[in-house]
């Protein structure tokens, strides 16, 4: 294994340049504390940061270099940090683990309806190709639902749902084993101007007629109406007749059940229910509410971590695994 080693070290290291590679490996990666370095599905989220920082700072800045994907990232980082260079050869695996640790996360966003209710608001990601979906994210250790849902629709649209959104009034779903909780949203005036506020992240806003969406996976009215492939709106597929039922059936939708993407597909499968902790989040509406007039509270989550000069570095896994998070801000440059 030491001699094919060597051979990823030629082959590889100028793929991204050293003085490059190395700084990243510094800020986010060699000082954290050697606590959380025994644990490599929190390194993944540290090498992640750096990812997202060599793609908004390097490859999009006057640098200019070439893009790469995580992967390939990963692999350069994992060949040259010291204590990670010897769990190089189960990088595949490693990987495997984060990615479904990941995938476990809860996410929260919502469903934005124009004025008339007419029209649906949906995003595409930066890296999703033709893929289209609602604003959501996934939600921090201790963090109350609905609130992740403002943040998360604030970071990927710039528009502020504190003062719209009621707790109560949401449709779930699980897709592929995670919870998807999506706030019901109406009466966003058309002219609303949405600016995502976070970089190479979400490339495009768009209203799309709720008519036109897809009800199944052979539904070819996008395609015909837009043309675009229903598999656009694979993300979106799973809540398409609960948001026609809406106005078809006239009373709002408080507290809507849990459904998942298989029962969408007439599969049988059990349902998720409101957690003690969830149920916690009615009584700090209130609270909530207030996330919009709060100019001190800051969220650090995504790549918005490098739209502000003034914000330190910080991590989202920092939040999740609860290590010495003032220790690894101190040692960083």
């Amino acid at each position: 294994m030491e001699y094919n080693m060597e051979v990823e070290l030629r082959t590889t290291q100028h793929s991204i340049p050293m003085d490059v590679l190395i700084d990243l490996i510094a800020r986010f990666v060699i000082n954290v504390p050697d606590t959380a370095k025994q644990n490599l599905i929190r390194i993944c989220f540290q090498i992640e940061l750096a990812y997202w920082y060599y793609l908004d700072f390097y490859v999009n800045g006057e640098t200019k270099l070439r893009s790469c994907g995580f992967k390939e990232f990963a692999a350069h980082v994992f060949i040259h940090s010291p204590f990670l260079k010897r769990d190089y050869n189960r990088l595949d695996e490693i990987l495997e683990e984060w990615r479904e640790y990941k995938q476990s996360v809860p996410t929260y966003g919502a469903i934005l309806l124009s004025e008339g209710n007419s029209h649906v608001l949906l995003v595409q990601g930066y890296w999703g190709k033709a893929s289209w979906g609602f604003p959501k994210g996934k939600v921090n250790e201790d963090e109350d639902p609905a609130h992740c849902a403002v943040r998360e629709v604030y970071e990927e649209t710039g528009f502020d749902i504190s003062s719209r959104i009621d707790p109560e009034n949401y449709f779930e779903a699980v897709i592929h084993e995670q919870l998807v909780r999506l706030y019901v949203i109406t009466g966003i005036p058309f002219n609303t101007k949405f600016q995502p506020r976070t970089r190479n992240e979400i490339k495009s806003c768009e209203w799309f007629p709720i008519a036109d969406l897809p009800n199944n996976k052979k539904d070819n009215t996008p395609k015909v109406k837009m043309g675009l492939s229903t598999h656009s709106f694979y993300m979106v597929l799973p809540f398409v007749k609960r948001i026609k039922g809406l106005f078809n059936n006239k009373p709002k939708a408080h507290r809507q059940k849990s459904l998942s993407f298989s029962e969408a597909s007439s599969t049988s499968r059990p349902k998720y229910h409101r957690s003690d902790s969830e149920c916690k989040e009615i009584k700090d509406v209130k609270e909530m509410k207030e996330f919009k007039g709060n100019k001190e509270r800051k969220s650090f989550s995504k790549r918005q971590l490098f739209n502000d000069k003034d914000i330190v570095f910080t991590a989202p896994s920092w939040l999740n695994f609860k290590f010495d998070r003032a220790a690894i801000l101190e040692s960083i440059p």
